[in-house]
């Protein structure tokens, strides 16, 4: 007898955010799939207390996305790579130089292809955050 083959299929489940009218979809919408944590195992749910400290938040929950918050964002990288604060799921402190170095080096760039661009505030904040994080990597170089 000739074993028969299932034949596996798959779904189309459309994630945009609009619909076809342009319209922005609810949350509510059957065609959504149920969101999952990244880097969580489907079916798990999330830590104890997560999903309540997640619940209410909304747009105006999250503070404004300007230059500023952008160049202390990635000062705050590099520090983690420097290992000053630890990773939130395993609570150790790592030291990765390579990866301080290329956010120090992005914002390099930064400051390289917004010259003239920026407010004094801006400028201040963007120069001395540099100053700090590449002091700070030649001390760890020097230290490794």
């Amino acid at each position: 007898m000739e074993e028969e083959k299932k034949e596996k299929g798959f779904v189309i489940r459309d994630k945009r955010h609009f619909d076809e009218a342009g319209n922005v979809r609810s949350e509510e919408s059957p065609e959504r799939p149920p969101k999952e944590s990244p880097g969580e195992p489907a079916g798990e749910k999330p830590a104890a207390g997560a999903e309540e400290r997640l619940a209410g938040r909304r747009e105006a929950d999250y503070p404004k996305v300007d230059f500023v918050g952008f160049i202390l964002s990635l000062s705050t990288t590099a520090m983690y790579h420097f290992g000053d604060i630890p990773d939130p799921y395993t609570q150790k402190s790592e030291k990765n130089l390579t990866a301080a170095k290329q956010t120090i080096d992005i914002l390099d760039l930064l400051r390289e292809k917004t010259r003239g661009n920026l407010n004094e505030q801006e400028k201040q904040i963007l120069e001395e955050a540099l100053y700090e994080l590449k002091m700070r990597f030649v001390k760890e170089k020097g230290e490794a």
